[in-house]
């Protein structure tokens, strides 16, 4: 796990909209769109729109369009990582 996504997912303990990544990571939207992509993609992270409460399963084809509008937490898989490292 690379620090940049051990970072992420510090922020990832509660659902979190990607504006509020955004202002708290610092990273520009579309590291950030890539970083999260790659975490999703190896199940370390889950996806909700258009609400908090609405998981999405990953489609690469679909997230570059919502990705931006979405909210994000960590797996519990991502938690494990997170926290073993």
């Amino acid at each position: 796990m690379t620090d940049a996504e051990f970072d992420l997912l510090d922020e990832l303990y509660f659902v979190t909209p990607f504006r509020v990544l955004l202002e708290k990571t610092g990273l520009p939207a579309a590291e950030l769109l890539a970083l999260l992509g790659q975490l999703l993609e190896r199940g370390l992270v889950r996806y909700y729109w258009p609400d908090p409460d609405t998981e999405l399963a990953y489609e690469p084809t679909s997230f570059g369009a919502l990705g931006q509008d979405a909210s994000y937490l960590a797996s519990k898989e991502g938690l494990l990582q997170h926290n073993t490292r």
